[in-house]
């Protein structure tokens, strides 16, 4: 089957969360001040776009707000639900961070085993690494498997585990998370073709068979056995002999051997939006759904996002299934989004600001990288521009903030595509510069 979803990185690197707005008011407005610039006129607004969304290239859904009042500036069909695709992950990512917390670490730990062995635990870090830390990486220290044998081993030494008492058994305990591995409404190409790992509590290097070759994007069948297997080597190589096992539940309050932890959520989120990662993604719909009590599932996380966003009144025209945008579907309005991202982007709630430190740069960054904005129709939003993108066949959204040319913060989400036809992501890049060079107030 053809790859129907854009190519993504193939090793993530969140990067850090940014203690300052990344998005600059034209002049040098501070975001405190935003308030004060006169909002855009909304007939010279339709002026602008009007245009733009007529003519081929798929019907579009599209909506402007006030990011400061929240008020539509212009509409057409903004209240109507259309496939998301990746911006489904703006939802995500908000109630992650309203729920579970930027600051928030994902555990993996190994204890021992009835058995006389050890379990590897594992708590849902997507970005749990086999791989060396690399120098000047621009990410903050993955959560090492490396790591995690080295503690381990030095724990069953000073025990007196020794090299004499034969093969320590790993066994793996993926239970953190239930429910199926593949969401029932994913094209059936999507696991075959890297799009994502088989979703598991437990993961090494996001399932990748060679996660040091760029050029290979496969995926392992079963990534707690792959993660098991890779543990056991490393601990030989830390003079502990051992072996693969078999899939068990850790015994409550087993002898923690050893723990490694994430990144803060936050930066996970910066690096899910801004490469459009869906391993990490899926595994943040999951903490979400853990941290309300839901089934650490397809089914629990959605209802779990859609209960943080009921919350925080952003709830109206969502519709999801996956945490990552992949289901066909998912249904979101683009009046919902620009809700979504306003609120993300308001001064009072600081805890989701990496949702807009993590979206993609117009012309410079993750998917919105050249050749995006580098074409005449498109530069003036270059720079200016932060917005999610998604992709899937026949579809394309563009969902983020960007300041006019008076210095007002506007929220725009432009959806196109039905799923039969072809569309132009171009067309959306046009509409968001547009609004950028719109000195309409």
């Amino acid at each position: 089957m053809a790859k129907l979803t854009p190519e993504r990185h193939l090793s993530p690197q969140p990067p850090s969360v940014a203690a300052r707005d990344l998005v600059q008011a034209p002049g040098g407005i501070p975001a405190a001040d935003l308030a004060a610039v006169r909002p855009p006129n909304a007939p010279a607004v339709a002026g602008r776009l009007t245009p733009l969304i007529g003519g081929p290239g798929g019907t579009i859904n599209a909506v402007v707000i006030d990011a400061v009042s929240r008020r539509p500036i212009f509409e057409q069909r903004a209240d109507r639900p259309a496939t998301p695709a990746s911006t489904t992950k703006l939802a995500t990512s908000v109630a992650v961070l309203a729920s579970v917390g930027p600051q928030h670490r994902i555990t993996t730990r190994v204890v021992r085993s009835r058995g006389g062995g050890v379990v590897l635990v594992g708590g849902g870090d997507p970005t749990l690494t086999a791989l060396p830390e690399r120098p000047g990486a621009g990410h903050p220290p993955y959560a090492s498997l490396t790591e995690l044998a080295q503690q381990t081993a030095s724990a069953l030494k000073a025990t007196g585990r020794t090299t004499g008492a034969g093969r320590v058994q790993v066994d793996y305990d993926a239970s953190a998370y239930q429910g199926p591995r593949a969401a029932a409404s994913w094209k059936p190409n999507y696991l075959p073709d890297g799009e994502l790992a088989p979703v598991s509590a437990l993961t090494v290097d996001e399932g990748r068979v060679s996660p040091a070759d760029p050029t290979r994007n496969s995926r392992v069948g079963d990534p707690p056995a792959a993660a098991a297997a890779a543990f056991a080597r490393l601990l030989t190589a830390n003079g502990v002999p051992a072996r693969a096992g078999r899939q068990a539940v850790a015994q409550k309050g087993a002898a923690q051997l050893g723990a490694v932890q994430s990144a803060p959520v936050s930066a996970l989120v910066e690096h899910l939006l801004t490469e459009s990662d869906n391993d990490v993604a899926e595994a943040m719909a999951r903490q979400v759904a853990i941290k309300l009590g839901r089934q650490p599932s397809f089914a629990g996380g959605a209802q779990a996002v859609r209960q943080v966003l009921a919350r925080l009144g952003v709830a109206d025209g969502v519709l999801v299934n996956d945490g990552s945008g992949l289901s066909p579907q998912n249904r979101i309005s683009p009046i919902a989004l620009a809700r979504i991202v306003s609120l993300a982007a308001a001064p009072e709630r600081p805890e989701l600001r990496a949702v807009i430190t993590g979206l993609p740069v117009a012309g410079f960054s993750g998917t919105l990288s050249p050749p995006r904005y580098t074409v005449p129709m498109s530069q003036a939003g270059a720079g200016v521009v932060r917005a999610k993108t998604g992709t899937l066949s026949g579809i394309s959204t563009l969902a983020g903030v960007a300041y006019d040319a008076d210095g007002r913060l506007l929220a725009f989400a432009f959806m196109a595509g039905d799923g039969k036809g072809t569309v132009d992501p171009g067309k959306l890049d046009r509409l968001a510069a547009a609004i950028a060079a719109c000195g309409c107030g």
